[in-house]
C-alpha cells in the first residue's frame, strides 16, 4: 500500500462531506436519553429512530446504482446532501415520535447515499492509496462527529433546545458546495450497458456479513453507551452525552493515524487489528463502574471502531469483482439493516433484561466480525474502480 497520496480538492471536498454527516450523527447518537426524556418514550421506541436510519440505508442501497448510473457520483453526492439537510431541518422542528421518526429516515437517506458515494468517488482517484486516503477523510469528519456531540451534550445542559445545535452541518454543506464547483467539469454520459448489475461472488457477501456485525457493534455502542453511563455511574444524561465524545476523539485519532502506524500490514490484518483493539477496549468498558475508567475505555473503542468502515469498504470493493458501485450499494443495505436492528434489538433486550446485560451482545458481534476478517481475505494489492 502506498505511504503517502496527495490531499487535493477530491480529498478536502469528501472531508467536508463528511464533517456535515459526522457532525449530525455524532450529536444525534449519544443525544437519543435526551430525546427520549423530551417525547417520554420507552427505550424499545426511541431504538425506532435507529430503525428508521437502518431502513433508509437500505433504500439508499437500492438506489444509488440508479442514480450514479443517471446523473454520476459526483451529482448523487449532492443530492445526498440536499435530502439530508432537509431531514435535518425537520427533526430540528418536528415535536413528535412520528415527525422526529420521518425526519431520520430522510437523514439516513441522504447519509448512506453520500458515504456510498463517498468511498467509490474516493477508490477510484487514489487506486492502491484508497485504504490510507478513506480513513484520513473520515478523521476530517470526526471532528464534526466530536463537535456535534459536544454542542449537544453542552446546549442540553442549558435552558436553549440541545436540537438547535443540529443545525451547525447546514452552513458548511452550503460552503462546501461553493468550494467544490467546478465549471470545466466533464458531463457525466450514462454508461451504454446501464448501471452495475449482476451477481456478487460468495466471498463478497461473506465479507459483507462480518461487515454487518461491525456496523452493528458500532451503531450499538454509539447509540447506547450514554444510557450504559447513567446507570452505571448516576451521571446526568447531559454529562454522559458529552462523555461520548471519548468515541468522537478514539475514532478520529484512530482514522488518522492508524493508516499510517499500520502501513506494513496488509489491508485485511489492519482490519483484524482494530476489530481486537475494539473488543479488548469495551471489555474494559462493560466492567467499568468508574467514570474515569468509562472514558478510557471509550476513547479506546473509538479507535478499534475508526478504520473498521473504510477498510471493510475497501476489502468488499475489491472482493466484487470489478463492481464497485453494485458493492458499495449493497453493503449500504448490510449497514442499514445493522443500524435498524443492533440499536432497536438493544433497546428491547434493555426493557427486559437492562442495558448492562443487554450489552452483552456487543462482543458477540465484534468476535464475529474478527473471525470472518480473517477467514475472508481479500489479499489487496491495488483498487480499481
Amino acid at each position: 500500500m502506498p505511504l503517502t497520496f496527495k490531499r487535493d480538492k477530491v480529498f478536502w471536498t469528501v472531508a467536508l462531506q463528511s464533517i456535515v454527516i459526522n457532525f449530525y450523527l455524532g450529536g444525534f447518537g449519544p443525544a437519543q436519553p435526551l430525546l427520549r426524556a423530551d417525547q417520554g418514550t420507552s427505550l424499545t421506541v426511541a431504538g425506532l429512530h435507529g430503525t428508521a436510519m437502518g431502513i433508509a440505508a437500505i433504500f439508499a442501497g437500492f438506489s444509488v446504482p440508479h442514480m450514479v448510473h443517471k446523473y454520476g457520483r459526483h451529482k448523487t453526492i449532492w443530492i445526498g446532501v440536499n435530502i439530508f439537510s432537509v431531514g435535518v431541518l425537520m427533526f430540528v422542528l418536528g415535536p413528535n415520535v412520528g415527525f422526529t421518526l420521518v425526519a431520520t429516515f430522510l437523514t439516513g437517506f441522504g447519509t448512506s447515499t453520500i458515504i456510498s458515494n463517498m468511498v467509490t468517488i474516493l477508490a477510484q482517484h487514489y487506486k492502491s492509496a484508497a485504504a490510507l486516503a478513506i480513513p484520513q477523510t473520515n478523521a476530517i469528519g470526526s471532528v464534526g462527529y466530536v463537535f456535534g456531540t459536544l454542542i449537544v451534550g453542552l446546549l442540553a445542559g442549558t435552558t436553549i433546545s440541545w436540537r438547535y445545535g443540529l443545525l451547525f452541518p447546514l452552513p458548511i454543506a452550503l460552503a462546501t458546495y461553493l468550494y467544490s464547483r467546478d465549471k470545466q467539469a466533464p458531463v457525466h454520459i450514462p454508461h451504454e450497458d446501464g448501471r452495475q448489475r449482476g451477481k456478487l461472488p460468495m466471498q463478497y457477501w461473506l465479507a459483507c456479513f462480518g461487515f454487518f456485525c461491525s456496523i452493528s457493534s458500532e451503531f450499538t455502542t454509539t447509540f447506547w453507551s450514554a444510557a450504559l453511563l447513567r446507570d452505571r455511574v448516576g451521571s446526568t444524561a447531559a454529562i454522559s452525552t458529552i462523555c461520548i465524545v471519548s468515541v468522537g476523539s478514539g475514532m478520529a485519532v484512530g482514522r488518522w493515524y492508524a493508516g499510517i502506524l499500520l502501513k506494513r500490514f496488509k489491508v485485511d490484518h489492519q482490519l483484524a487489528a482494530v476489530i481486537a483493539l475494539q473488543f479488548i477496549s469495551f471489555i474494559i468498558f462493560w466492567f467499568s463502574h468508574n467514570l474515569v475508567g468509562s472514558l478510557i475505555a471509550l476513547f479506546g473503542v473509538g479507535l478499534g471502531i475508526s478504520t473498521q468502515f473504510s477498510l471493510s469498504s475497501v476489502r468488499l470493493i475489491t472482493l466484487s469483482n470489478k463492481k464497485p458501485d453494485l458493492a458499495i450499494a449493497r453493503s449500504s443495505i448490510a449497514a442499514g439493516l445493522a443500524i435498524g436492528l443492533a440499536p432497536f434489538m438493544l433497546g428491547v433486550l434493555g426493557d427486559h433484561l437492562g442495558i448492562s446485560r443487554a450489552y452483552l451482545m456487543v462482543p458477540v458481534l465484534i468476535a464475529i466480525s474478527f473471525a470472518i476478517t480473517l477467514w475472508i481475505p481479500s489479499k489487496i494489492d491495488s483498487l480499481t474502480a
